[in-house]
């Protein structure tokens, strides 16, 4: 029996286990629940969101170690400090964007209110209700998105390098090109913002978006059975990132499912585990340091070339 087959007797062995089906919902429900509770006590949005991510965050490191999905995703392939690297340049890179979406933003806001006389955010709605349509409108946008990465090359370019991780894990889930992220906080961040959201509810989304992230990108063993009708979970995230073209556009949904499934590209077999050898296909030569990764999208068709060559 491979490797690969002794994990999965293993991993249904303990597939009744709590934490395999409850550390999902049980710490995204306690995350938002607390955030909500600090900015009713009148803590800012932003401060609550950065308290309430990191017990986050630490409960996916440590439960990685305690269930690993595969063991050997829990050993270095050179490529920690890169994605700390990745990690690092996103919080820069939005924090940079923020002020440009702010600016433009109320000012569409500004001549919303103006034209129609009202605000089309139903800012008045309970945080909770505010999130849920936060993420059923932002995803659209990141849905098409994510879609356009995958099918239109001068968009792939930048996306190829979320996909050259040799594994997945929780630090990963921050393995993208500025170009990238750009892109999706266009799609989703701007957005609230033209339509009048709170900081509130911004805060709740990110605070959402960031712990549903390095879950979906967890090596540890996720089972949520119906809720991935509702959620691009890790169950669904593992086959994007499928060597298997065929498997990998599939399964777009950053936060959610629903519009993969509305647009037919949902993929979840039940005849068989996600693949463990991960990565980019025919790109051989695509570059592993972060500083070359970056400049990836500017010789692309040179390492398009190498890659064929080989």
């Amino acid at each position: 029996m491979s490797a690969t087959a002794v994990e999965a007797v293993e991993r249904g062995s303990r597939g009744e286990g709590l934490v395999e089906r409850l550390a999902f919902p049980a710490v995204v429900v306690a995350a938002i629940a607390s955030a909500i509770h600090l900015m009713n006590s009148g803590m800012h949005p932003m401060l609550a969101f950065a308290l309430t991510q990191v017990p986050a965050f630490l409960t996916v490191i440590v439960l990685e170690r305690i269930y690993p999905y595969h063991r050997d995703w829990n050993r270095s392939h050179d490529d920690v400090w890169v994605d700390v690297r990745h990690m690092s340049l996103i919080t820069l890179t939005m924090a940079a964007l923020d002020p440009l979406f702010r600016m433009v933003g109320l000012a569409i806001v500004a001549w919303l209110a103006a034209t129609f006389g009202l605000g089309l955010w139903p800012n008045h709605w309970p945080l909770a209700g505010q999130l849920v349509l936060a993420l059923v409108v932002g995803e659209f946008g990141q849905y098409w998105v994510h879609r356009f990465q995958h099918e239109k090359d001068w968009l792939w370019r930048f996306h190829a390098l979320h996909h050259s991780a040799p594994r997945l894990y929780w630090l990963n889930a921050a393995r993208f090109h500025p170009v990238d992220i750009a892109l999706n906080a266009v799609a989703a961040n701007f957005v609230f913002i033209a339509l009048g959201a709170g900081i509130e509810v911004i805060a709740l989304w990110l605070l959402f978006s960031a712990i549903h992230g390095i879950f979906q990108h967890a090596n540890m063993v996720i089972r949520i059975g119906p809720l991935n009708w509702i959620f691009s979970m890790a169950e669904l995230h593992r086959w994007h990132h499928s060597r298997l073209v065929d498997e990998s556009n599939t399964n777009y949904g950053q936060n959610l499912i629903i519009w993969d499934v509305v647009f037919g590209s949902r993929f979840l077999p039940a005849d068989r585990e996600p693949p463990p050898d991960i990565g980019l296909a025919g790109l051989s030569a695509y570059p592993m340091t972060w500083a070359a990764q970056l400049m990836a999208p500017v010789h692309w068709r040179q390492i398009q070339r190498v890659s064929s060559e080989r």
